[in-house]
């Protein structure tokens, strides 16, 4: 029996990656897979650049976009100079790569299995590479180098002979094939087929699943797995293919076992390259949760919206009736903030970050968002049990007592606590959405307190958060700058649209933070680190909703086709984007960017539909 050795396995060049590009590729060059539990990065150059297992929040085993040299990788691409499309087949999550050669194409195709049957050992996790022979001949390239636990385990090798694993503490990594040995180098005719799966398990026996026919069904399966979820979706509204791609993208950053959303599969990546404005977002922020549910609710996944809602009522109950900032996918809030010393960062930007201290802030947009999550699902028919009714009860007792303090505010700015003005906005909306789920019989609350309370959180915003010299909204009470935030201001329930003070507002925000279709958060030198990051991507949706709402549909339309269009070409987006050269940046893909992209057009389908 052949066996594949170990250096097989190994490049003959003594670049770490030789058959993808030896410097950083842009952010947007990436494609996400995924299957409910984590998300893999594949570049355009056919490399697996970033993989954690067994989880989003779990330590990487593939990190080459974080270093190039000691991060890992899993590569297949051909060796000789090519030129490349990708596409994700149909209405689905499953990548499909064709690289044209001067011999002849291959196409890769990308995706981790969704589960099929429940009687069958299936591996914890797997990735499938399938490649096909189109035209011609083309001998492709293939690198599989993990660098375990952020790259700090050294794996045990075992050659096979089909394959090889790697071992490190309880944990066991198998990569199986049916291309002819050695792997590394195959040669690949019109027609053949080869599969090349990756497949995982800790703390358990390992499965490798079968090849072959088998992996077609795989594909076939996963096909049809999103086919069927996408096809529960209710939008038949304007952009509907852009809308279910964010659609698709929000799905893959959903954690399949508990119904939590991570604001990105990602850490570090630079909000501005060569800054330290490099944060780890693979958690659940409870402060996207308002929107994460519109958009869920919006679109018609009900299943999705009643699974974030239990998520956000029974995780929270650790530290109810306070709430975190954010959680990990399994509800824990211990995430402590650490430096990886020993690797250089995306294109060289330092630190690289695992965890995220502004666990440890206060931040009060994190109860509106909850209670306003809640009230949309019950809107939208959801029920809620007596024991979740006592939960959100509390939220509100939680509301009142500290709304007054001075927080670190919905962009988690470091550097002392201040009376951020949007705070109070979402203080009032929970107290609002409190009343209003009061009136629907949902919960039981001291009314006259907390319509007492909510007024008098109003009169605080009316008397200190609006700058008469600006005829603004502002910032911070008794402040003079503007955030792009205070645009949410109307969609929450606060302000009409068209009320004078509020388009003033966007007039200022547009004048001070604007550039073209694009905003900045808020204005320099705010959070006191150092200048440079990009247009944050969910703020210009915030404009085309607040446009939308004071009749101004031209122009939201406008800015939303313009918006659209600066997502990678397979419709993906990062956090933040550049509006000197229109690149990506920040954590990829990003949950709230594409969650203000559903956001806006089901404010463009609103209005159609008024309109008809």
């Amino acid at each position: 029996m052949n066996r594949i050795r170990a250096p097989d396995l190994a490049s003959e060049s003594s670049s770490p990656l030789p058959i993808a590009e030896p410097s950083y590729p842009p952010i947007a060059d990436y494609a996400a897979i995924g299957d409910g539990r984590t998300v893999a990065l594949v570049s355009r150059a056919g490399a697996i650049e970033w993989l954690c297992l067994p989880h989003f929040s779990a330590p990487s085993v593939f990190a080459a976009m974080l270093d190039r040299s000691s991060g890992g990788v899993f590569a297949i691409a051909p060796e000789l100079p090519h030129t490349s499309t990708r596409r994700y087949v149909d209405a689905t999550n499953v990548l499909e790569t064709t690289y044209r050669t001067a011999t002849g194409s291959v196409r890769i195709t990308d995706f981790m299995p969704m589960p099929a049957n429940a009687r069958r050992l299936e591996p914890m996790r797997e990735v499938l590479r399938l490649v096909e022979g189109i035209e011609g001949s083309v001998t492709v390239r293939v690198i599989v180098d993990p660098r375990p636990n952020y790259g700090r385990s050294q794996p045990r090798l075992r050659p096979g002979a089909s394959g090889c694993t790697w071992s490190w503490g309880n944990e066991l990594l198998t990569l199986k094939t049916d291309a002819p040995l050695p792997f590394s180098r195959v040669t690949i005719s019109a027609g053949s087929k080869y599969s090349f799966s990756l497949c995982y398990t800790k703390g358990d026996i390992g499965v490798s699943a079968p090849l072959g026919a088998a992996s077609e069904q795989r594909l076939a399966t996963t096909l049809a797995w999103w086919s069927q979820w996408t096809g529960c979706c209710s939008y038949d509204g304007p952009y509907r293919d852009v809308v279910i791609r964010s659609a698709l993208a929000l799905k893959l950053m959903t954690y399949s076992l508990s119904g939590g959303v991570i604001a990105a599969p990602t850490t570090s990546l630079p909000e501005t390259l060569g800054s330290n404005r490099n944060w780890d977002y693979r958690y659940c922020w409870l402060r996207d949760a308002a929107l994460t549910m519109r958009a869920f609710t919006g679109l018609g996944f009900m299943d999705e919206a009643r699974a974030f809602f239990a998520w956000l009522v029974h995780t929270t109950r650790l530290t109810w009736p306070r709430l975190q900032v954010l959680y990990d996918v399994h509800g824990r809030t211990h995430v402590p903030e650490r430096e990886l010393s020993h690797w250089e960062g995306y294109a060289r930007s330092q630190p690289v970050r695992i965890g995220n201290g502004a666990a440890r802030q206060l931040q009060l947009d994190t109860y509106g968002g909850v209670l306003s999550a809640a009230l949309d699902y019950v809107r939208s028919g959801g029920k809620v049990q007596a024991d979740e009714a006592r939960v959100l009860a509390g939220f509100g007792r939680s509301v009142l007592e500290c709304w007054a303090q001075p927080d670190n505010g919905i962009w988690e700015i470091r550097g002392g606590r201040r009376d951020y003005t949007l705070s109070k906005v979402w203080c009032w909306v929970a107290l609002d959405c409190l009343l209003d789920l009061q009136q629907r019989g949902i919960v039981q609350i001291d009314t006259a307190r907390v319509r007492s309370g909510r007024n008098e959180i109003a009169r605080i915003i009316e008397s200190r958060g609006f700058n008469s010299q600006l005829s603004s909204y502002v910032q911070t009470l008794d402040g003079d700058r503007v955030d792009a935030g205070l645009l949410l201001m109307p969609c929450l329930g606060y302000k009409h649209p068209n009320d004078m003070r509020m388009r003033n507002t966007y007039d200022r925000i547009r004048q001070r933070l604007g550039r073209n279709e694009l905003l900045y958060r808020y204005e320099a030198d705010v959070d006191r680190l150092p200048p440079g990051e990009g247009a944050f991507g969910i703020c210009s949706f915030w404009a085309i909703d607040y446009l939308v709402g004071r009749g101004d549909v031209a122009a939201a339309r406008q800015m939303f086709e313009r918006m659209i269009a600066r997502a990678n070409d397979l419709g993906l987006f990062a956090e933040e984007i550049d509006p000197r050269d229109g690149s990506q940046l920040g954590n990829f893909p990003q949950a709230f960017t594409h969650v203000g992209l559903i956001f806006a057009a089901l404010s463009l389908a609103r209005r159609e539909e008024r309109k008809r």
